[in-house]
């Protein structure tokens, strides 16, 4: 899949999950709000805010029929720097299980990230970020044993959030530089609404892939976040690949965690 067929495909995925949005929150809806991140692998635009604190913790399986990857736990951190700046660490423990190998545990790659969103205007509801990440291998066995890749990996995505109406819209794309592999891409593009004042449910359609040799991924999923108490908030998503559950293709994704907002303060009124 070269750069302009892979630009089709997410253009026609986009268009036909967010004709079902659409039509969904047009007849259910009174209002909404969503953002990426998680539960969700869409990013969006938004920050902790200054010397604040977003921490996620979350129990993250990827099953397809001959192996499965989980994350046990996902540690995501971020730390604000003004209202637009945000920098990130993430990492997991991961336990990987195939055929040819067995089941076998080791830490992941250091993920080190930094977004800045560079365009803001409340009046019209759109943001624009970007969110540059390096991924690095820790010193450990993880590579001989199959568990990480190589080489690091420097992913270039864009961000953006805009409201349509009844539809709040986060929607991500980039391109992921990879040293002794494949370069690739990413998109996504989630939609959600707020059915209480502490329950929002969203839906997301999420590609990857790499272009030499062409392979893709591409899922679609079904999420939560459930305001509990300040600092805490319950993230939740389950989904499968578009695709049947074969060639590589996950018959199921999911995130199970916990955020936690630092340092606490009452929830933000809609």
């Amino acid at each position: 899949m070269d750069g302009v067929t892979f630009l089709i495909h997410w253009v026609n995925q986009t268009i036909r999950l967010g004709a079902i949005l659409a039509v969904y929150f047009a007849c259910f809806a009174s209002g909404t709000h969503a953002q990426g991140g998680p539960p969700y692998y869409t990013n969006d635009p938004g920050t902790p805010g200054n010397k604040q604190w977003e921490i996620n913790l979350g129990y993250m399986p990827f099953l397809f029929n001959a192996n499965s990857i989980t994350h046990t736990p996902d540690v995501d951190i971020n730390f604000g720097l003004g209202d637009r700046i945000q920098l990130t660490f993430e990492n997991a423990y991961l336990r990987v299980n195939d055929a040819a190998g067995g089941t076998r545990f080791g830490l992941g790659q250091d993920q080190l990230g930094l977004k800045w969103r560079f365009y803001d205007n409340e009046e019209s509801g759109f943001a624009i970020s970007v969110f540059p990440q390096v991924s690095l291998n820790n010193p450990n066995s993880s590579v001989d044993r199959g568990i990480t890749p190589r080489g690091a990996s420097l992913i270039l995505p864009m961000e953006f959030s805009k409201k349509l109406g009844p539809l709040n819209l986060n929607g991500e794309v980039g391109y992921n530089f990879v040293h002794l592999g494949s370069d690739g891409y990413l998109a996504g593009i989630v939609a959600g609404h707020d059915f209480t004042k502490n329950l929002e449910m969203d839906a997301e359609f999420y590609a990857v892939g790499t272009f030499h040799p062409a392979a893709n991924s591409d899922t679609i999923g079904i999420g939560a976040r459930y305001k509990i108490h300040p600092p805490f908030i319950l993230l939740l998503m389950a989904g499968r690949s578009v695709e049947g559950a074969r060639n590589g293709q996950p018959y199921f994704v999911g995130y199970f965690g916990m955020q936690f907002l630092l340092p606490p303060k009452p929830f933000a009124k809609d």
